[in-house]
């Protein structure tokens, strides 16, 4: 799969870099994808072999960072599944992370047909992340 997804990439002309995960079989990360330009995450999980998952994380503002983290857990939980509620309205797996000591919210499109995983899925599922992060971007912006 990896070699696959590498070649895809390299014959759309777009470059990347890889990232050690040990939750993953591979991991890279395409700079700038889909119709925003946004940096999008293309792994295979070690625990689901065969599964392409595309994803893309939204940043939340420093003011953003700030309220959510000021939240008791039970304002926490409101808020997450108001973010899961939007996201499952766009078709988008979501997971609010904390990574580089920012609270990000991560949108992923799984593709899990094995026989039909290819260059062109791949691009269009890397579209979709795209949108969905912008989506989700403005989501945050104007409800949070």
């Amino acid at each position: 799969m990896r070699d696959n997804v590498e070649r895809w990439v390299i014959h759309e002309g777009s470059s990347f870099q890889e990232i050690k995960n040990p939750e993953n079989n591979f991991q890279i990360l395409i700079k700038h994808a889909g119709r925003y330009g946004i940096p999008v995450e293309v792994f295979e999980p070690k625990n689901q072999p065969g599964i392409l998952v595309i994803g893309a994380k939204v940043v939340m503002k420093n003011n953003q960072i700030a309220r959510y983290l000021g939240f008791s857990p039970e304002e926490k939980k409101r808020f997450e599944k108001k973010v899961g509620d939007f996201c499952y309205s766009i078709q988008a797996i979501n997971k609010i992370i904390t990574e580089d000591g920012k609270q990000k919210v991560g949108v992923y499109v799984v593709l899990d047909d094995k026989e039909n995983i290819n260059q062109q899925t791949m691009f269009e599922a890397i579209d979709s992340v795209s949108e969905k992060y912008d989506k989700t971007a403005r989501f945050l912006l104007k409800t949070f």
